[in-house]
């Protein structure tokens, strides 16, 4: 009988949650704990079949810097406050997830041993490897960099087989789909075809790492029930960003918003 493991394409994964995710929709409050459940029911479930899980989460629920410079705030002030959102978020999500029993580790960029780990590459590969979700906060400690570029730098530390970018959209689109009803969800994306359209999923940069490391992309939609299960099963869920243009002649084709 086949081992819950090997109905996985991808055994060790890096999920990009974004600080939206986290966001009430109902009152505009930074948490919707709801979704914060959701989200965490989902990762257990993930979790169960066998998959290795880190996940990146980002800020901007709570501060983001591009407003705090647009305020009078430094850009690497408001960058600093940005990741410290972005272990709140961490903190939130490791604790659903404890109670519900799966174990959970927050580890940092920025140096806070009173609440979290520090990232240490060797001990993160470790976590994952005795079967605890991996949290990483704080981006990758540095100002004028995303938690995208974040994620893509932890995913390619870990080794991760790929990146899971969570949205609520069901992929990429050719334009908003929020705005646009015409706009057309793209199954298949090279890095190369990704950057040359300028599509804002996600940063030039967390684009050329997962291209220098061969971690392919998947933009999914996180809040559709039992998607990334799907996605770890390898069902055509999303858009998948990789370096293969072969496949976008075999495999791509343009779905109409809605269908």
């Amino acid at each position: 009988m086949p081992s819950r493991r090997s109905q996985l394409r991808f055994r060790r994964i890096l999920l990009k949650l974004s600080g939206e995710a986290f966001v009430n929709r109902h009152n505009g409050s930074c948490f919707d704990f709801e979704l914060l459940n959701a989200m965490a029911d989902q990762i257990v479930q993930a979790h169960r079949l066998g998959a290795e899980i880190a996940i990146v989460t980002g800020g901007g629920n709570i501060f983001r810097g591009e407003p705090g410079v647009e305020s009078g705030i430094d850009r690497c002030t408001g960058d600093a406050m940005g990741m410290l959102a972005t272990v709140i978020n961490s903190l939130a999500l490791q604790s659903a997830l404890e109670r519900r029993g799966l174990p959970a580790r927050v580890m940092t960029a920025i140096q806070m041993p009173a609440v979290a780990e520090p990232m240490i590459r060797r001990r993160a590969i470790r976590h994952l490897e005795k079967g605890r979700v991996v949290i990483f906060g704080a981006g990758t400690g540095n100002p004028f960099f995303t938690t995208d570029t974040a994620a893509a730098l932890r995913a390619s530390e870990i080794e991760a087989d790929v990146l899971l970018k969570a949205t609520k959209v069901d992929g990429i689109y050719t334009d908003d789909p929020m705005r646009n009803r015409a706009a057309q969800r793209l199954t298949h994306l090279t890095y190369q075809e990704a950057l040359e359209r300028r599509l804002r999923i996600m940063d030039a940069t967390a684009f050329s790492l997962c291209a220098e490391n061969g971690i392919p992309i998947i933009v999914f939609d996180f809040f559709r029930p039992g998607e990334l299960i799907r996605v770890l099963r390898g069902e055509p869920v999303g858009t998948l960003v990789d370096a293969h243009p072969e496949s976008t002649r075999a495999r791509t084709r343009e779905v109409r918003n809605g269908s």
